[in-house]
This record gives structure tokens, sequence and C-alpha cells, in this order.
């Protein structure tokens, strides 16, 4: 069986109640997450085997999180047990035509005071396919950024297939860099990305765009501009999300392997029941996808996508829909009946 390595931090994340703000809070909803985790969570769902690569705190939370994972069946050999503290998120959950919004909490995290050499990475990644990183990582700490570089050369040297999710967060960029100057060193090794046309500009320093994802054409030569200043690159996807509101949006996607362009038919999703997430679990639905044998780029795509609907309607950080119940969306059944 092939197998996934993904890496980075696990949170713990404390929500609202019933879309209350965070002034009226009394209390909040423990759960943990991490787009690198959900991932690896979505991935074990379609009977993948996926291991987790973290560090974190030698004390209850920390040890609370790592029962997560082993709850999960996320494989967890190799996490890292040192520094303070697990990060935090708090998140609000937003609904009709009020937005979520996330206060994050990661200052000296155990995760932010990763350094090189800590983990045997030649280890860890013996026996694995497929590495899977995201550009939340490095936005951590410059520690952080050095020890994911670590990470992806090794990948590369073994002959790894390696995937990103740019995820940029506007709020964790505060040490000091940019991402134009730290991820293109990184970027250039990976052999599949995840992100928005102009994000991706954005990160490796290129001029601002505005891509129409309607328009195939114009898509291809902004894609060949990535694939040129990423020369392992395989395949560019992108989510398309169309925000209505809060509590509806419509989910598309669009990939292109270098020649063609593939695209998803958007879907209607409503009623949202938390949106957190949905992202890692396209990019989970694809990693399997590009895994299936025989590959069918198309397939894979579709797989994303409607991992991505269904993850609209699950409570909390990953996605925990089954193969056959994105098979059964694949196959055109929206209704939403109970099976009996």
């Amino acid at each position: 069986m092939k197998k996934v390595i993904t890496f980075g931090e696990i949170l713990l994340r404390l929500s609202t109640e019933r879309h209350l703000r965070f002034s009226q809070a009394e209390s909040f909803k423990a759960t943990y997450g991490g787009g690198e985790f959900n991932v690896a969570v979505s991935l074990v769902n379609y009977g993948m085997n996926a291991e987790y690569v973290t560090k974190i705190p030698n004390n209850e939370l920390g040890i609370s999180a790592l029962k997560e994972m082993r709850k999960l069946n996320v494989g967890c050999e190799h996490v890292l047990f040192g520094g303070d503290r697990l990060g935090i998120y708090f998140l609000e959950t937003g609904t009709s035509t009020r937005a979520s919004n996330v206060i994050y909490d990661r200052e000296n995290s155990s995760m932010a005071n990763l350094h090189t050499g800590e983990i045997d990475w030649k280890e860890v990644l013996t026996g694995a396919t497929w590495f899977h990183w995201s550009g939340i990582t490095p936005a951590l700490s410059q520690n952080a950024a050095d020890a994911c570089l670590e990470a992806i050369k090794v990948a590369h040297e073994m002959g790894l297939t390696i995937s990103t999710d740019l995820n940029y967060r506007a709020k964790l960029w505060n040490y000091g860099k940019e991402p134009k100057d730290i991820m293109p060193a990184m970027l250039k090794y990976s052999h599949v990305i995840l992100g928005d046309i102009d994000t991706a500009y954005f990160m490796l320093g290129l001029d601002k765009v505005d891509p129409d994802y309607s328009k195939g054409d114009n898509l291809t030569a902004l894609y060949d501009t990535i694939f040129k200043l990423c020369p392992d690159m395989k395949y560019a996807a992108t989510t398309l999300r169309y925000s209505v509101s809060a509590s509806h949006q419509r989910i598309g996607g669009v990939m292109y392997d270098g020649t063609t362009i593939f695209n998803a038919a958007v879907q209607e999703v409503t009623p949202v029941v938390d949106r957190v997430g949905s992202g890692d679990a396209f990019m989970g639905g694809l990693i399997y996808g590009l895994n299936e044998e025989p590959l069918d780029k198309q397939r894979a795509l579709n797989f994303a996508v409607a991992a991505c609907c269904l993850k609209h309607t699950i409570s909390g950080d990953y996605n925990l829909v089954t193969k056959p119940e994105i098979e059964k969306l694949l196959s055109g059944d929206f209704s939403g009946k109970v099976s009996r």
C-alpha cells in the first residue's frame, strides 16, 4: 500500500458554539485540527496509509492531541515531543452574511521552535511514496521554515512525490519575512500545488494577476509561468469557491497538468455547517485521486471537489466522510436521503 507522510502543526481548536460571537461565548468547544493533519485524516478514511509528523509538548494537551491522532488511525510513529506549548486557534463560526473569524495563539509553540536536525527525515520517509506540506508551516517562524525545507529536500532526494497546499494565512506571517522570501526555494521541489493562481504568483514574488477561471486559454498561460518556476511540477490545482454567504457556498475546481485544463462542475453547498478544513478536504481527495490506478485525472479532480463539498456538512476541522459517500455524490446523488 502506498504511504503518505504529512508534516505540520496540530492545533487545539477552541470554537464558539451555535454561531455565537466571541463576546457572547461563555464556553468553547475543544477539538483538534490543522491543515496537514486534516489531509492525513482524509487519506486514512479512504483506505490509504497516512502518517503525520509534528512536534508537540510533553504535557496533557500534547498527549491529548496524540490520542486524537491514534483515535483517527493516523500514523504517529515519528511525532516529536518538545517545547512548551501546543498551538491554539479560536474560531467564531459565521452564518448568513456574517463571516467566520479566526484568532491564532501559536507564538512560541512547539512547532514554531522546531529546528533542523531534530527529525531524522531519511528514517521517517523510508517506505513512503508521497510527502505533503503546506504554506502554514513556513509562516510560523524561520526555524519552522528551515525545518520544512530540510524535509522537502530529503523527500526530493529520496524520489517521493511532493505536494503543497499554498494555504496563505496573512495573520501568521509576522516574523519579518514575506512568502516571496521563503516559499520559492521550497515550491521549486513540488510536483503538485493546490492554490489560487494569484496566491501562487504572490508567493513566488511575481506581479499580481486576476485570473478568470472560466477562460481556459488564459489559465494555461498563467499556470505555465508557475510550471517554469517549479520545474518538478506535474499538476497545479485550484479550488473554485464562490461565496454566496457564510451559509451558502458554490464549490468547483480546476486542474492543469502542463498540457490540459480539467474542470469540475460547480456544486451548490447550503446550508454550510463548517467551512474550516474544506480546502484540506479538497487536498486529501486530490492526493487520493492522483494515487488511484489506473490514473484518471478528471476523476481525481471530481473526487477532490466532492470531498470538499461534503466537508462543509461536517463540524470540526477534518473530513469524516468515507469513499462510498463520495462515490455516491460523484454518481449524481445529492438527495441526502436517509440510508436505511
